[in-house]
């Protein structure tokens, strides 16, 4: 291989692995805002999701599960709740990548102050899909409380 070729493939993987954390800032910040179809689009076409509210299958699947088992998150100063996710661990290869972060729960308390509600972790597998990064698969594991 060039130098310039891989110079070139240096630069892809690191424009892979910023687009995949972008995708997963925009998974929290859509789950946070409720705008369940902005999420569920995140998925790839025959993507999945599982977690404790459940399991399904392409976006639609996806969108439709979490209108039917996720709680509303109203705004402050309401009981709002907000995720904290961490920088992923990400391995490209090629079209499809696997990655891992950790995540919180945080909810405004009755003493208006924050309170860890779940601490946990995905388990992700991505997709280039129509030359955008997807999920081609997020598990979402509840680590505490213990479960």
């Amino acid at each position: 291989m060039s130098d310039d070729a891989a110079r070139e493939a240096r630069v892809r993987e690191l424009e892979d692995r910023q687009q995949i954390r972008d995708l997963v800032l925009r998974y929290r910040e859509e789950l946070d805002r409720r705008d369940l179809a902005a999420y569920a689009a995140l998925f790839a076409a025959d993507g999945t999701w599982e977690g404790r509210t459940g399991s399904a299958r392409t976006p639609a699947g996806i969108q439709a599960m979490l209108e039917e088992r996720l709680a509303p998150n109203p705004p402050a100063p309401g009981p709002t709740t907000t995720h904290l996710v961490t920088e992923p661990r990400i391995t490209v290869t090629g079209d499809t990548a696997t990655g891992f972060c950790l995540w919180s729960l945080i909810g405004r308390s009755a003493a208006d102050t924050p309170e860890i509600l779940l601490v946990g972790h995905y388990d992700d597998e991505y997709v280039r899909e129509d030359g955008e990064w997807k999920f081609a698969r997020r598990v979402a594991a509840v680590d505490i409380p213990q479960q």
